[in-house]
């Protein structure tokens, strides 16, 4: 059996959550430093208190013994014993002869079991009698175990204030983790709050001019992306109507098509700037997708066959009716395009409270390797890299953008054979708030 084998899991966990949170490690390290200190500090003081005893208290209590057995006397007197233990917190027991007493007979023995101790506690008479001194009815002896609690209560309290501190301590490196996550998914609308003036706001702040430059960078990319976008479409229309008026014929027809790809990537391009600003450019309504499907598979009836299994009883959903269609266009011309001549599927089913729209074509697949890039703008597989079949590379990345926007998500599987799309869109009962960013892709 290996040795990770043999840890309990439970015990593996709390390693794992110790390893990767930095408030409970301080916090152990505070303790572990407390409990050192303590013990080297009773550590040193048995030490020093042992060699004082050996030197200095045993003989001092051996006298004081001696005195106290000679105040009992010889025989031993009860009486006198009596009146020691009333007096003093001690207890004594006496065996011999002509008398047996004992001062706290529930008592089973008086005295350590260690015989150094014994032969130091006890005492012998002329007369045969021993007497055995040991501790008798302590006065804070009653509250031991209220101590005991207030010690436990008392450690617990720090503790919990030493965590309460490092949480506050710490506080600015979760503000610094919750907006490295909001600037990773595209969101610089909310700034990392500047909580105090040390080296983790510096860092804060530091973290903050980077987003702004990167957010100022990407809004000059999309700026320039969406001029260019703009300033190509009146030459691209002036060119395809030259184009029409050049002789019919094969060059005329590859230099439309051309075009035309040209023209849907310029479209491609400058819709995809605008869902990446998120739900706000949506314009949502009410819609029934199941036949906002059936509405799209009437259309684009070209190609492969779509067999259609539909969720009857689905609630209507708020969707921007127009781009959700753009999504259906572009899953269905891909599994047509990819599905090497076989039927394509698509089904819609509810699971767990969100809406799931899967789109599966019967061809080769994707290589493993390959999945988490697709959705990428301009990437193809190398399968279809030729224009003529695999496109520009914007489908699924318009298809990831449509399903954040939304709030929803799109995953990609191999379902051998073949490549299923999956969307999930939430189910709310009524209109939702925008976000200011789209929902980044779950992994597939």
């Amino acid at each position: 059996m290996s040795r990770s084998a043999s840890v309990p899991r439970g015990w593996q966990r709390l390693r794992r959550a110790l390893g990767h949170t930095l408030k409970a490690r301080l916090v152990l390290v505070f303790l572990a430093l407390a409990l050192g200190t303590t013990a080297v500090f009773f550590a040193g003081s048995r030490a020093w208190f042992s060699s004082g005893w050996r030197e200095l208290a045993q003989p001092l209590l051996a006298d004081y013994l001696d005195r106290l057995a000679v105040d009992i006397g010889s025989p031993p007197d009860p009486a006198r014993a009596r009146a020691l233990v009333q007096r003093l917190p001690l207890a004594i027991r006496i065996d011999g002869p002509q008398v047996h007493w004992d001062s706290h007979p529930d008592r089973r023995d008086h005295g350590p079991r260690d015989d150094a101790w014994r032969g130091l506690l006890e005492r012998r008479s002329a007369d045969g009698h021993r007497i055995r001194f040991g501790v008798g009815d302590w006065p804070g002896g009653g509250r031991s175990g209220g101590f005991g609690w207030l010690t436990l209560a008392s450690l617990l309290a720090l503790t919990a204030g030493a965590y309460g501190y490092a949480r506050r301590l710490l506080r600015p490196v979760e503000d610094i983790h919750a907006g490295a996550l909001r600037y990773g998914a595209g969101d610089f609308s909310q700034a990392i709050p500047l909580r105090r003036r040390d080296e983790l706001g510096e860092l804060a702040s530091q973290v903050n001019t980077m987003a702004a430059s990167l957010q100022h960078m990407l809004e000059g990319q999309r700026g320039l992306l969406l001029a260019i976008s703009h300033e190509l479409r009146s030459p691209l229309t002036r060119a395809r109507l030259h184009a029409e008026l050049v002789a019919e014929g094969p060059e005329q027809q590859a230099l439309l098509r051309d075009l035309g790809q040209m023209r849907d990537l310029i479209s491609d391009l400058l819709e995809g700037e605008r869902l990446a600003a998120g739900a706000a450019v949506l314009q949502r309504e009410p819609t029934d997708l199941n036949e906002l499907v059936r509405t799209q598979v009437a259309d684009s009836a070209t190609g492969a066959p779509v067999r259609m299994a539909l969720a009857e009883g689905l609630p209507p959903l708020w969707l921007d009716r127009t781009r959700v269609r753009l999504l259906l266009r572009n899953l269905l011309d891909n599994a047509q395009r990819h599905g090497a001549g076989g039927p394509v599927e698509l089904r819609i089913a509810v699971e767990g409270g969100e809406a799931c729209l899967t789109v599966r074509d019967h061809g080769p697949g994707v290589e493993a390797g390959q999945l988490d890039r697709l959705g990428q703008p301009f990437y193809r597989p190398d399968a279809a890299r030729a224009r003529a079949s695999g496109g520009v590379g914007l489908g699924l990345y318009l298809c990831r953008l449509v399903a954040g926007a939304h709030g929803g998500r799109l995953l990609l599987r191999n379902a051998a054979p073949g490549l299923a799309v999956s969307l999930y869109l939430p189910i709310v009962p009524s209109a939702p708030n925008a976000p200011s960013a789209p929902t980044p892709p779950r992994p597939a």
